[in-house]
């Protein structure tokens, strides 16, 4: 039987043409779901073991990076049982359209989920556009 690949829960480790690393840890690429409404697309990344202090997310040149650096510290004092994944940073890049409202971006992490608000401009926005009797 074949594996479908779109069920893997794996992470998946990042290469280095996504970018040099200055950390000596791995990077994954976080799960990453996004979603799009009238006004705004929303992204939400897992990024467990990463707290809001830890992210850092840049904007440049219409590139949107999220680095999230996990503490390796949560593990001291503990015996691991039972592993799927190796611990890691997370490192994610999304090439942005210029109907994003730059200004107006908001994030927020909770529960080892980052949440990325990334409000459309006006003219990009969805409008109902009314129908006259002629």
């Amino acid at each position: 039987m074949d594996k479908d690949t779109s069920l893997d829960t794996r992470k998946q480790e990042t290469t280095l043409a996504e970018g040099e690393r200055t950390r000596a840890s791995r990077a994954y690429l976080p799960r990453t779901d996004i979603y799009e409404t009238s006004e705004e697309i929303l992204l939400t990344a897992d990024i467990p073991g990463a707290d809001e202090s830890r992210v850092d997310i840049t904007l440049e040149k219409n590139i949107l990076t999220i680095n999230a650096r996990v503490d390796a510290g949560w593990f001291e004092n503990r015996r691991l049982t039972y592993q799927e994944y190796g611990l890691g940073d997370f490192q994610r890049s999304f090439a942005l359209s210029g109907e994003i409202d730059r200004e107006k971006i908001e994030a927020v992490v909770r529960n080892g989920v980052l949440t990325l608000h990334l409000p459309k401009t006006p003219a990009a926005k969805s409008r109902k556009v009314a129908v006259k009797a002629g």
